[in-house]
Order: structure tokens, then sequence, then C-alpha cells
């Protein structure tokens, strides 16, 4: 897990342009998204946060977003109320 306020923009687009960040979280929320996501690029920087693959993001606590992962979400959900 990478915070965004401890990386510059050059290494963030490196990161990204490598596949070495996946997806974005939001590290008050614990929720995370793809980087595409509409509400994601709305957070604040220092809420913001990038994992390496969904994995990663659920092993560290995080749920799939409703509104970009809305299959994950449903998965997330239905497996939580077992």
């Amino acid at each position: 897990m990478l915070h965004h306020t401890g990386i510059s923009p050059l290494q963030l687009r490196s990161l990204i342009k490598n596949r070495d960040i996946a997806c974005a979280g939001n590290k008050q929320l614990y929720i995370y998204g793809k980087l595409s996501c509409r509400s994601g690029k709305k957070m604040n920087k220092e809420n913001r946060v990038f994992f390496k693959s969904a994995e990663e993001a659920l092993q560290n606590g995080y749920r799939p977003c409703a509104h970009c992962m809305r299959k994950e979400y449903k998965e997330w959900k239905f497996s939580c109320k077992l």
C-alpha cells in the first residue's frame, strides 16, 4: 500500500504506466476502486492510497467501490452476510 502524499506526480505516473498500481482506496472509508472511478478522483490526496491489486486491498480490510466495481461489491456484500 502506497500513500499518495508519499510519492511525487512523476513517480505516480511511472507506477501506473508500469502497472505497479492497479487500484486506489480511501484510507478513512476503507473503500477501493478503479483508478478511473469518478468518485475516487474526487477524494483528497491525504486520504488516497494505492494498491498493486484488488487482492492487496481486500487483505488490508478495504471493500470494493459500489460505483465502479458493482459486481465485486455485490459479491463482497453477499459474502459478509454469510
